[in-house]
């Protein structure tokens, strides 16, 4: 029994360590996970470079190991912290940290694969939790919830869009034809394409005087399909802000008048990592605002 409670207690320490960044030791092991993030990252990357490779690759190859046996050791400590291993293993971050660090070891196989660890640049991700900046986190759910709610008015304007390049690059199919570059319906409508997002790479080019009528108004037409997307999710954008603006006021009169009636109860900084709502109590086990379970 004794046994059993020594195991239980390494494993609450360990996992608060691991994945609670409200804690000092907690935000410690991010803050060294991340400075080993950005040091493996920067080996690939140099060592993509022929002359730093040629001179440096044994040292490189031995410290990209070394990170890929620390990471190793820190996907197997988190499996074993946690209640429920598989909902982690197939969580978003779990299959981050899972493809962040096999491809060293599929470069045995594959070779050059060991280039694909610069996917443990998604591991930046953490900075978030691991800074406890609740309110860029707020911002980009509420960006998520604008295009999210704004998706079948996109959807819809982007097949107008499309709508309008293949009957654009038909027109210039048979205004222009193949002696000035345009060769098939495809390849024209891939020129409209690029007309049409400003982009203009240049390899096909009007030369009749109606191409290059035709190809002015695509033009201006693009400045404004480029502000239409934007202004869709701005509006949406704004409406969602309204609502958290008006749910903050809600929760903070809620938090005043606790403070008022009980005067001795104390609100945690513990940040949900659901919905990134604070200010839960000491005893709560749930959060106030999603439900989700709290650590």
């Amino acid at each position: 029994m004794a046994k059993q409670s020594k195991t239980h207690n390494w494993r609450e320490k360990l996992h608060e360590i691991i994945y609670e960044a409200d804690t000092p030791a907690g935000k410690a092991f991010d803050l060294v996970l991340l400075v080993f993030i950005l040091a493996s990252i920067a080996l690939v990357m140099l060592e993509s470079v022929n002359e730093i490779d040629k001179k440096y690759h044994d040292l490189i190859n031995i410290a990209e190991w070394a990170i890929t046996i620390l990471f190793t050791v820190e996907y197997i400590a988190r499996i074993i912290t946690v209640k429920k291993p598989l909902k982690y293993i197939f969580s978003f971050y779990g299959i981050i940290d899972l493809l962040s660090t096999i491809p060293k070891y599929l470069s045995f196989i594959f070779v050059g694969s060991h280039a694909l660890v610069t996917l443990r640049a998604l591991r930046l991700l953490r900075v978030f939790r691991i800074l406890k900046l609740a309110r860029f986190l707020g911002a980009s759910n509420q960006l998520k919830n604008s295009i999210i709610a704004s998706r079948v008015k996109i959807m819809v304007f982007l097949f107008a869009v499309l709508v309008s390049s293949v009957i654009f690059g038909s027109i210039m199919y048979l205004v222009e034809g193949e002696e000035n570059g345009f060769t098939n319906i495809p390849k024209s409508v891939y020129w409209c394409i690029v007309t049409l997002t400003t982009v203009g790479f240049g390899d096909i080019a009007p030369q009749t005087p109606l191409g290059q009528f035709i190809t002015s108004i695509i033009m201006i037409l693009g400045y404004g399909i480029i502000a239409v997307p934007t202004g869709i999710v701005s509006a949406e954008f704004v409406k969602n802000n309204t609502k958290e603006s008006a749910e903050k006021a809600k929760q903070d009169l809620k938090k005043e008048i606790i403070n008022e009636v009980y005067p001795n109860v104390h609100l945690n900084t513990q940040v949900c990592s659901k919905c990134y709502a604070q200010n839960h109590m000491d005893d709560a086990e749930f959060c106030r605002k999603c439900g989700n379970a709290l650590r």
